[in-house]
């Protein structure tokens, strides 16, 4: 197997986990000390507090789908440019989302990720 494959692998069993709302299968690719970032509020997570992320954005969407637009493997990682598309759960309406991601690996499992997207595209998920 290539490095750009393992990289693949991982990105792909991540993206599945996501889209099945599998919290352990979340957490089992992240390292035990693994940092999440996100742009919009320039904060660092645990993974324990992006999956209390994921349950929310899980309740705010049905039909959560994953679309990558692409993906480059480097040594140590990759980056991902995707957007998420579903259902709003309040109303039906269509929803996406485009982001990227800068993923740093470490021994197989995800060490850091950096996410990166527009703010202006989560208004729709505010429950009023």
């Amino acid at each position: 197997m290539t490095a750009a494959n393992d990289m693949n692998v991982l990105a792909d069993r991540l993206t599945r986990a996501y889209e099945q709302n599998d919290t352990d299968a979340i957490a089992a690719c992240y390292t035990t000390d693994a940092r999440i970032w996100h742009n919009i509020d320039g904060l660092e997570q645990s993974v324990e507090e992006q999956l209390g992320a994921t349950r929310w954005l899980n309740e705010q969407l049905k039909n959560l789908r994953y679309e990558i637009v692409s993906r480059h493997s480097f040594d140590g990682g990759y980056f991902q440019q995707y957007i998420v598309h579903g259902t709003l759960a309040h109303g039906g309406e269509p929803f996406s989302m485009p982001l990227c991601m800068s993923v740093t690996v470490r021994d197989g499992r995800i060490a850091r990720l950096d996410e990166y997207l527009d703010s202006a595209h989560l208004k729709p998920l505010q429950t009023t």
